[in-house]
This record gives C-alpha cells, sequence and structure tokens, in this order.
C-alpha cells in the first residue's frame, strides 16, 4: 500500500479536452480553484482523449508525462479537474508517489477553508465525509486488515468495516444537529416575515461580485476577494429603497459548473433561503466571456435546491471591466428584466433600486389581489 503524503503548496495542474466546447474557460477557472485552495501551480498538462482511461483516467502515456513535471518541480500534490474514481485516484497516487485530488475534493477543501460559522462548518464536514464514504469501497487497502491482538481477537471485524460505521454515526449526529439549526433558523425567518417586507436573496457564479453588490447596496463592510466561494455563510441585512420601504436582502453562497452533489445535500437547508426569497437578484460576471455557461449552471443548482419557479432580475455586474454603460433592460410587455452595473463604482446601482422598487410594487399588487382571486374561486365552487 502506497502511503499517503501530506498534502504541499507545489501542485500540477491536469485538465483533459473531451470535446467540450468551454475548455479554455475551464483551465482558466481551474486555476482560480486551485490558488483559493492554497496551492502554487508550477504546472499544467493538458491532452484530448474520446474517453477517460478506466484504470488511470490520463492513459498510461500521459500519467508517464505527469510524473516527470511532478519530478522536475517537486510537486507534492496532483490536481485534476475531474472526477475521478476511487480506484483511478488509488491507481494514480501509486504511479505518481503523490497526493493526487480531484475536482470534487478541491472544492470542499475550498469550502473547508471558507466556513466561518458553526453551520457552515457542521455541513462542510458532512459533505466532505459523504463524499469519503464512496472512497471506502476498494480505494483504501490498507483498511482491509483484519484488527488482531490482545482483546481484540475473536470474530473480529475488518478496519474498513470499522470506519464505515463510525463514518455513519458521525453522518447521522451532523444531520440531527443541521436539523436542529434549521428548526432555530425557521423561527427567526417566521420572526422576521412581514407582509410589506420583499425578502430578496442574491444567487450568482462565484466570484461574480455579489458580496461586494451587498456591501455596495447595505453600506456594509462585509468580507470580499478575487477568489473562489470567498462567500460561505449566508448573510442578511435591512435595506431602504424608495418606493419599495425595507428590504430584506441575503448574501448567499455562490454557485460553480459540477458542484458536488454531496455539497449541494449538506447545504440544503441554508438554500432553502434562497428558494424561499420573493426575488433572486442574479448576479453575472458582464466581463467573462463563459458568463452564458455561468447562468446555465447556477439555473441548474437553483432547480436542484427548488428555486426555479422564484422571480429573477438580472444584474449584468462588472461594467466597468466590460466597457458598457449602466442601466436598465426590459422585456416586450415593458417589465425590467434586468440591470447593468458596477457594484465596486457604484455606477447603475440608482438603476437597481429603481428596478427593485418597481418589482416590490407588482409583488404588494399581486399579494393584495391573491384573496380576492381565492374569493372569487370559492364562490364559483359553491353550490
Amino acid at each position: 500500500m502506497f502511503d499517503r503524503p501530506a498534502s504541499g503548496e507545489n501542485a500540477v495542474l491536469v485538465q483533459l479536452d473531451f470535446g467540450t466546447s468551454d475548455y479554455a474557460e475551464r483551465l482558466s477557472e481551474f486555476h482560480l480553484l486551485a490558488e483559493s485552495a492554497g496551492a502554487k501551480p508550477l504546472a499544467v498538462v493538458t491532452g484530448k482523449r474520446a474517453r477517460p482511461d478506466p484504470a488511470v483516467f490520463a492513459g498510461k502515456g500521459k500519467v508517464a508525462e505527469i510524473a516527470e513535471l511532478v519530478r522536475i518541480n517537486e510537486a507534492a500534490v496532483v490536481l485534476f479537474n475531474h472526477e475521478l474514481s476511487p480506484a483511478q485516484q488509488r491507481n494514480l497516487e501509486r504511479e505518481l508517489q503523490c497526493l493526487v485530488i480531484d475536482r470534487s475534493s478541491l472544492i470542499l477543501d475550498i469550502f473547508a477553508l471558507s466556513a466561518k460559522s458553526h453551520e457552515g462548518k457542521l455541513q462542510v464536514e458532512l459533505a466532505q465525509l459523504q463524499h469519503m464514504a464512496t472512497r471506502l469501497v476498494r480505494g483504501w487497502t490498507h483498511l482491509e486488515r483484519q484488527k488482531g491482538g490482545i482483546g481484540l481477537r475473536g470474530p473480529g471485524e475488518k478496519q474498513l468495516e470499522t470506519d464505515r460505521r463510525l463514518l455513519g454515526r458521525r453522518v447521522a449526529l451532523l444531520k440531527e444537529r443541521l436539523k436542529q439549526l434549521e428548526r432555530q433558523r425557521a423561527v427567526r425567518r417566521k420572526s422576521r416575515q412581514r407582509p410589506a417586507v420583499l425578502s430578496v436573496s442574491l444567487v450568482g457564479y462565484t466570484n461574480a461580485g455579489k458580496s461586494t453588490l451587498f456591501n455596495a447596496l447595505t453600506k456594509t463592510d462585509g468580507y470580499t476577494a478575487n477568489q473562489l466561494f470567498a462567500t460561505l455563510d449566508t448573510t442578511s441585512r435591512q435595506l431602504y429603497v424608495e418606493g419599495a420601504g425595507q428590504i430584506v436582502l441575503s448574501d448567499t453562497v455562490g454557485f460553480i459548473r459540477d458542484l458536488p452533489h454531496s455539497l449541494v445535500a449538506a447545504f440544503q437547508s441554508t438554500l432553502e433561503e434562497t428558494a424561499q426569497a420573493d426575488l433572486l437578484l442574479h448576479v453575472v460576471d458582464a466581463a467573462s466571456a463563459d458568463r452564458d455557461q455561468q447562468m446555465a449552471a447556477v439555473n441548474q443548482v437553483l432547480a436542484e435546491i427548488g428555486a426555479a419557479d422564484v422571480p429573477q432580475l438580472v444584474a449584468w455586474n462588472k461594467i466597468d471591466l466590460a466597457a458598457a454603460s449602466p442601466g436598465l433592460l426590459e422585456e416586450g410587455c415593458g417589465n425590467i428584466s434586468a440591470v447593468r452595473l458596477s457594484a465596486k463604482t457604484g455606477e447603475g446601482l440608482p438603476f437597481l433600486r429603481h428596478a427593485l422598487a418597481e418589482f416590490s410594487y407588482a409583488h404588494r399588487v399581486s399579494d393584495a389581489s391573491r384573496p380576492e382571486i381565492d374569493m372569487l374561486a370559492d364562490d364559483t365552487m359553491a353550490p
């Protein structure tokens, strides 16, 4: 059994082209992911394949190339921008003699670094354990050894079985703790709800500028950084908008393409805040060449958490980098669908406030007319 080494900063990045159209954007994002995790990319291995190699994912020739770069750069970790099976990860570590991390594990590691609140740390640990559970089988040969020695002889239990049982207990405990925190959050959310208060959640691709926009609107000084997943914990503030009154604005975790399902499941309770909002302010990096794919990735996650039907207002952010002018975009019926702005410079923020006021007015009118519709329906059904 190859002893897994401790992780280091020097890294070799690996991304193979399987015929996707957004290969360059994925590679650029992969660099930012690696740096957000604290790695120092020293070399990048690329190549084209029709399909992954079942044993070592990249093929024997490409693995030999990776091994040479690991030796030359004295790298301690190889990062794959792909999902590896437990067997592939084990085989690669044996061939490369260093730690191998796939995309899901890398994202989970970044989340672990960014988690600050008690609930955030519990959610990340749950996601990590659920991810680890899939790798206890056929991935860790030292876990197959039979325990022995004084006091441990007899029917015995394989170390693999012991680890699986202990991991299951910890997962159950974390789920129960998160349920308790969710009940507490539901009570707080109910106490905050007022008939005339609009609930708006900021959503968007990671590093699109949600936290910067949140700070600009609420005049707060929350943490922002040019890195992926700088914000993990949901923050809510009251915001006064002329023509709309008080609005509850919430900053949420950013999304990313191919987000690990275990992570979405672990953050389900937190993301429910988004699904219960009256309006989603979808922040998009207008300067990104990959913005359409990023929006699609965000909408896919929103569908997973039950927020696909929540109304959206698109905020085209970073117009200072895209050389665009601030303004409003309207649909054919005259409803505002998007706002062009820069959260960093403040350009376009008055347009955003106007759009929020317009939506708030339409929302109040809709709420006021709903009981009348219900009453008419009841009268129609009455004998």
